[in-house]
């Protein structure tokens, strides 16, 4: 018999921005996170924002001297995109429209009859808004 790993959820996504002060702006003003600490370590200059977004949504930012540039959009090996659920989609453009985010057009999964569309942060890390069909 094949024990299974006593996984509960993902606790946490870790990104690195280019522009820190950029990056901490659009997160918590653009996507409404509250900010838990920030702490800057002088031996990394860098800083380390935790973030608590809206569903208890856990996101590490970190800001490195002269990070690399994401390779390709959005097709990059490793995480393609960070995706969000929820359960009005339409109310989510609206705001983010008003916050000076234009989103893809809407797009309906084939599969599974989802609702969804991409935009993305300051530094080009795809967002996804994933609203499931009812």
């Amino acid at each position: 018999m094949t024990s299974r790993l006593p996984l509960s959820s993902v606790h946490h996504v870790a990104l690195i921005t280019a522009d820190y002060t950029r990056a901490k702006r659009f997160y918590t003003e653009v996507l409404d996170a509250e900010i838990v600490n920030e702490a800057y370590r002088a031996d990394r200059d860098s800083y380390k924002l935790d973030l608590r977004l809206p569903g208890k949504i856990r996101l590490e930012l970190f800001s490195f001297p002269s990070p690399p540039p994401r390779p390709s959009y959005p097709e990059a090996c490793g995480l393609r995109h960070l995706a969000l659920a929820t359960a009005n989609i339409t109310a989510c453009i609206a705001l983010l429209r008003e916050r000076g985010v234009e989103p893809e057009p809407l797009r309906r999964d084939e599969f599974t009859g989802a609702s969804f569309t991409f935009f993305a942060d300051p530094d080009g890390t795809p967002i996804e808004l994933y609203e499931a069909a009812s």
